[in-house]
């Protein structure tokens, strides 16, 4: 994994290096950030089940084809977001500003494209479906905005549109391009779909529970946006006093010392640990998963993943 791992950073910066110097800066900012490369690490994973070596190229080709996906929605979500820093360093349009970020986000999601087509019809119109749904996922989260009665499955069905489907998506064109049979091809799409919902769920509980020098921003951002997650509606579903009282300071802008108060009840209420476990199922669903493929390391890496982030939450 870990030369595949080199091929996937070498063809990742391959594929933004244009005539233009001035777009290949603005496009490899974040690729030259670093990353954990997640998506094509799941790529890769699949493509290797049942399996030993090394990766073909098309397989690295379609997993950088997710990563970029990922990397031009991060462009745009900065902008919406008017986030000033990512990965540790200054976001495009801190840097260059809101124009340039959503250009060069586009010309990623452009490359991804181009990259795909070069993988077939069906690789290339999986990732123009996935797209869609990464903007189906996050129109669902904005129509919510400030909406304390918003509904779990409201929360379920944009963080898999969100963030799940290119997780799901990287695997399967993982499968798809190392010629595995549709059952495996399946199965490791349910895999890195539930895995997805893991790792969003995780990641909104990182934003109440971790300190603003761990997140690398102020802790409740999510909540201070009016993006009111499955810890927060949890809570908020609780018939207690804290509840009445969370319900009440949320709804629109939070001041600080609201934002505090605010985190505060949720991380003393019910709603997380009920989270956290909502995250346990959606792990023990995929390791049920892996158990219908054949026994590997790839099989074994694909097992542990979902679990691996709710260890990390462990050391918070």
């Amino acid at each position: 994994m870990a030369v595949d791992r080199d091929r996937v950073e070498d063809a990742l910066r391959a594929s933004v290096r244009t005539p233009d110097t001035y777009l290949t800066e603005l496009a490899s900012h974040l690729i030259v950030a670093g990353g954990k490369r997640l998506r094509p690490v799941l790529a890769v994973a699949a493509a290797q089940v049942g399996t030993e070596g090394a990766v073909s190229d098309q397989v690295i080709a379609g997993s950088i084809a997710c990563e970029l996906v990922h990397l031009g929605s991060l462009y745009h979500d900065d902008v919406m977001d008017e986030s000033s820093t990512r990965r540790g360093v200054e976001t495009v349009n801190a840097k260059w500003g809101n124009l340039q970020a959503i250009v060069a986000g586009d010309f990623l999601l452009a490359r991804a494209s181009e990259i795909a087509a070069s993988l077939g019809n069906e690789v290339a119109g999986l990732l123009a479906r996935t797209i869609g749904r990464l903007c189906e996922g996050q129109v669902e989260e904005l129509r919510h905005t400030y909406n304390r009665n918003r509904t779990i499955p409201s929360y379920l069905v944009s963080i898999q549109g969100k963030t799940a489907s290119l997780f799901a998506t990287s695997a399967r064109i993982g499968s798809l391009v190392a010629g595995h049979d549709r059952q495996i091809t399946d199965v490791v799409t349910n895999v890195a779909d539930a895995y997805g919902m893991v790792f969003q769920i995780v990641d909104d509980v990182l934003d109440i529970v971790a300190t603003d020098e761990q997140l690398g921003k102020p802790a409740g951002h999510d909540l201070e946006e009016g993006v009111y997650t499955l810890p927060v509606l949890l809570t908020l579903s609780h018939d207690s006093a804290e509840s009445r009282e969370l319900y009440d300071l949320l709804g629109s802008p939070l001041t600080a010392k609201e934002r505090t108060k605010a985190l505060k009840i949720v991380r003393n209420g019910p709603g997380l640990s009920a989270a956290l476990e909502t995250a346990r199922d959606y792990a023990s669903a995929a390791e049920a998963e892996c158990d219908k493929l054949p026994a590997g390391a790839a099989t074994e890496a694909l097992r542990r993943a979902p679990r691996a982030l709710l260890d990390s939450l462990v050391d918070l």
